[in-house]
């Protein structure tokens, strides 16, 4: 078995290598490892590897070490790295922060949502390494505020991300206008055929250093599926905070409301949670991340557009509370936790509708997710259960959860209103079965009518039940009259329709000359 080298081994300046020592690494990672010497040697890079992997410290040493000789020039940078996400992009520049603190080097950074006063000045005096996100770049480019002659390394960051989010054609289009690179690095979690063709196209006899498998899970992570309705994911969420010591986690969402929702619902109990979306500015993002870094924020709820752009050493726990839409979010959401060799814990909540895109996700990581009960107390199985049972709510309860949101508030207002929901119910089913009419109780009527009733009051008794019989089925779509063969007394003179004829007034006086002709 090859000995893991050091970072002593592997080339870099002693100035970056006392940064190193200094944030506490003797030993590179996997990626680092074999990426690193062929940076130094400028050769093109295809690097695969997933989040978590030390990835972004793999180019950023190299390019301290190539970049600490030279000087730039006003608006050239000498250096490009393209970033999906304004995230990521912050991440990269605390990098070269870090391990670049001993050498003199300066960085821009052009992303949403940041002033960009300061970052035009250094612009305007030259930077060495341009962090920026393909849009913003452009629209700098565009303006006449940066030329692109001098960059010598372009570097493309999370390129399935790119691809996702639909930025390959401006990621194509700015590494056609690099005409003077010298040196071109890809990096991916995961390599489409797109990536692959951009890499084809963009890089020269490139080196491919794969580190493990495309979209596997980190082995000390614990996975698990919780199965449920959509109204018990906010119960879900608490009863992991109380019963499985859940005191600090990444809450990943599909949906900006949900977000919102789940966020709002969380202070409301009590707990210390904020939220981090993207139309949130850069300004806020970061002080919310830095809030979470810092342990003054215990539960941050997120969309994946921050997913990738996370990085926090020590994240014990992530909970997705909605199966991924893309399959190989769902590895870049549990990469948040289990870093560093730390053990890592992953809940990922589903129900019903959820069943295709999980099946995509157990298909990437090449198994299934064991099943998992959050409402359980005790976070082990059971004795004599093989398998969890989680299974989503009656279709009852699904038929009236839709899409009620992340909490437990639709399934309150489902149960204190029980009788509408029956009988929406029993009006469907007596539509779709057809059953027969339903007669009214009138036998009970005929067993207590004694014997001795008058033709009149027989009468009076039979258009009450007949009106009765009427009501019900104009009520339930039964035909009216169609049970009135029941031997009520005979039918007296006309029945119960007189002509309207016979109810005019006559005079007397007219009656009495009739009478005497």
């Amino acid at each position: 078995m090859e000995a893991v080298p050091e970072f002593a081994d592997l080339g870099l300046r002693d100035e970056v290598a006392k940064a190193i020592r200094d944030a506490g690494y003797t030993r590179p990672t996997p990626i680092q490892a074999q990426a690193i010497p062929h940076i130094l040697a400028k050769q093109d890079l295809l690097g695969i590897a997933q989040t978590g992997t030390g990835k972004t410290a793999a180019f950023v040493l190299p390019m301290i070490h190539q970049l600490a000789s030279g000087r730039a020039r006003a608006r050239m940078p000498r250096s490009i790295i393209l970033s999906p996400t304004r995230e990521l992009a912050a991440q990269t520049a605390d990098n070269f922060e870090k391990y670049g603190k001993y050498v003199k080097l300066t960085m821009a950074l052009i992303i949403g949502g940041v002033g960009m006063g300061d970052q035009e000045k250094l612009l305007d005096r030259g930077v060495d390494v341009l962090i920026a996100t393909p849009g913003r770049l452009l629209d700098w480019f565009e303006r006449g505020k940066i030329l692109l002659g001098g960059v010598s390394i372009f570097v493309i960051d999370e390129a399935d991300r790119m691809l996702d989010m639909g930025f390959i054609p401006d990621v194509e289009k700015i590494a056609g206008l690099l005409t003077r690179r010298e040196q071109t690095l890809l990096f991916s979690a995961t390599m489409p055929k797109e990536v692959r063709r951009l890499a084809e196209r963009f890089l020269t006899d490139p080196v491919e250093v794969a580190v493990s498998p495309p979209a596997t899970t980190v082995a000390n992570i614990e996975s698990v599926l919780c199965r449920m309705a959509p109204t018990r994911k906010m119960d879900a969420v608490e009863a992991l905070i109380r019963q499985h010591e859940v005191a600090k986690a990444i809450v990943f969402c599909n949906r900006k409301r949900d977000v919102g929702t789940v966020t709002r619902k969380l202070q409301k109990k009590g707990y210390n949670a904020r939220d981090i979306h993207g139309d949130l500015d850069q300004s806020q993002r970061q002080a919310t991340l830095d809030a979470f870094k810092a342990g003054e924020v215990d539960y941050l709820i997120a969309t994946d557009v921050a997913a990738r752009g996370l990085d926090i050493s020590d994240m014990p726990v992530v909970i997705n509370l909605d199966v991924p839409t893309h399959a190989d979010d769902y590895v870049h959401r549990i990469g948040r936790t289990g870093r560093a060799g730390k053990k890592g814990r992953a809940f990922t909540f589903a129900t019903d509708d959820d069943d295709k895109r999980l099946a995509k996700v157990e298909k990437l990581i090449g198994g299934p997710i064991a099943l998992f009960d959050p409402f359980q107390s005790k976070p082990h199985v059971p004795e004599g259960n093989e398998v969890l049972e989680t299974a989503a709510a009656p279709a009852a309860v699904a038929e009236t959860a839709g899409e009620a949101g992340v909490g437990a508030e639709a399934e309150a207002a489902a149960e204190a209103e029980p009788a509408p929901a029956s009988r929406g119910r029993r009006r469907r089913r007596s539509k779709a079965e057809a059953p027969a009419p339903v007669e009214a109780p009138l036998p009970a009527i005929r067993q207590d009518r004694p014997p001795s009733l008058t033709r009149t009051e027989a009468r009076a008794e039979a258009e009450r039940a007949a009106r009765a019989q009427t009501e019900r089925g104009d009520r339930r779509g039964a035909r009216p009259g169609r049970d009135d063969r029941r031997g009520d007394g005979p039918v007296i003179g006309m029945g119960d329709h007189v002509p309207s004829f016979l109810l005019r007034e006559v005079p007397i006086r007219a009656l009495a000359r009739a009478d005497e002709d």
